[in-house]
C-alpha cells in the first residue's frame, strides 16, 4: 500500500497543539471509551446472535472532534450492518492514549464486556510517535497487547500507523516495521495505516489536520470493513434480524 507523505508532514508538525489537547479530554475521554467497553448496550445493541467487536485505541477510534454516531467504529458497525453482517461494535478509544496507556487499560476493557469479543482491533502507537516515544518501547507495550489477546483466544485486527519523515530515517525504519511483525507473530489481519488515502486529502481532515472528519471517516471504514468481515469468518456473514 502506498500514500504521499506531504500533508503527513506537515500535521506532525502540530505535535504541541495535538499532545496539549490530547491531554486536557483525556480524563472525559478515558471514563466515555471505558464506558462504552462495559456498559450495557442498549435494547437495539444486543449482542445475542451477533458478532462482537472491540475497537480498542486512541483518538481515531475514540471519534474526537466528531459525534458518537459519527465516529468510527459506530460507522463501521452501520457499514458492517448494511452488508448483512450480524455484528455490534463496541467503541473503546479513548483520545490521548499511547500504547502504555493502552495496554494498562486492556483489562479492564475486556473483562467488562458481556462476553469475550470475536475480534479486537487495535489503533496504538500514533500518541507514541508524536510523543518521540522509543519505537522500542511501542512495540514491547502492543506486543503485551497482542500477547494478552492471544492467551485469551480473541482474534486481532490491526490498524497501524507510519512514522511521519520529519521525525528522520532512523525512526521511521524502528517504527514503521511494528505493525507488520505483530501481524505475522499472532496471525492477525493488518491494515497497515489507518489514515490511507485521508490525511493527504484536506476535504477529508478536521482543521488540525490529523483527524480525519465525517467524510474521512466513511472513506477509511469504506476500506476497513472488508477486512473486518473477511477477519469474522463465515460466521459472520450471517444476516442481522436486528
Amino acid at each position: 500500500m502506498s500514500w504521499r507523505y506531504g500533508s503527513y508532514v506537515g500535521a506532525l508538525l502540530l505535535l504541541q497543539a495535538l499532545a496539549g489537547c490530547s491531554d486536557e479530554n483525556k480524563v472525559a475521554d478515558q471514563t466515555s471509551g471505558q464506558q462504552s467497553a462495559t456498559s450495557p448496550a442498549p435494547a437495539a445493541d444486543s449482542i445475542a446472535g451477533k458478532k462482537l467487536i472491540l475497537a480498542f485505541g486512541d483518538s481515531l477510534y475514540a471519534g474526537y472532534g466528531v459525534s458518537q454516531q459519527e465516529s468510527f467504529p459506530s460507522e463501521l458497525q452501520k457499514s458492517l450492518r448494511g452488508k448483512g453482517l450480524a455484528v455490534v461494535v463496541r467503541n473503546a478509544g479513548v483520545s490521548g492514549d499511547t500504547s502504555a496507556a493502552g495496554l494498562r487499560r486492556l483489562a479492564f476493557a475486556l473483562d467488562g464486556l458481556p462476553r469475550k469479543p470475536d475480534l479486537v482491533m487495535v489503533n496504538l502507537g500514533g500518541n507514541d510517535m508524536l510523543r518521540g516515544v522509543d519505537p522500542k518501547e511501542t512495540k514491547a507495550n502492543l506486543t503485551a497487547i497482542c500477547e494478552e489477546l492471544k492467551r485469551r483466544g480473541i482474534p486481532i485486527l490491526l490498524t497501524g500507523m507510519v512514522a511521519a519523515p520529519n521525525l528522520g530515517r532512523d525512526y521511521a525504519e524502528r517504527f514503521n516495521p511494528i505493525y507488520p511483525a505483530l501481524a505475522k507473530q499472532f496471525d492477525a489481519a493488518l491494515y497497515p495505516f489507518f489514515l490511507d488515502g485521508v490525511v493527504t486529502r484536506p476535504k477529508l481532515m478536521q482543521a488540525d489536520h490529523i483527524h480525519p472528519n465525517p467524510a474521512g471517516v466513511d472513506l477509511i471504514v469504506g476500506k476497513v470493513a472488508p477486512l473486518v468481515a473477511s477477519k469474522l469468518g463465515p460466521q459472520g456473514a450471517r444476516a442481522n434480524a436486528g
